[in-house]
């Protein structure tokens, strides 16, 4: 399962920007707003502007990336609306895109 994960996760960031900007904004998201909470020393909105901002700068990174993040995915997904996946182009050998595009 580990495995399966990660090679997803490769093939779906292979922009180095894309990279970037998840490298700081999911440390963002998750590590500085728990900090956060748990000190109940900051305002409460800082928190919330720090999960934000971290989850801003993954989909801003997708959007370069081309391709869905994947909470998008999901809801899509669930809602039975066409997603990208994967980055045109970029899809994994042997597989086709996951739902019709359009393209």
């Amino acid at each position: 399962m580990l495995q399966r994960f990660l090679t997803n996760y490769i093939q779906r960031h292979t922009h180095p920007l894309n990279r970037l900007l998840h490298l700081l904004g999911v440390p963002l998201t998750f590590v500085v707003t728990a900090i956060l909470i748990s000190r109940q020393q900051e305002p409460w909105w800082w928190a919330v502007a720090i999960f934000v901002g971290g989850y801003g700068l993954q989909f801003l990174g997708h959007a370069i990336e081309g391709n869905d993040a994947g909470e998008v995915v999901l809801i899509k997904r669930w809602l039975g609306r066409p997603y990208r996946e994967f980055a045109p182009g970029k899809e994994p050998v042997g597989s086709a895109q996951s739902t019709a595009d359009g393209d």
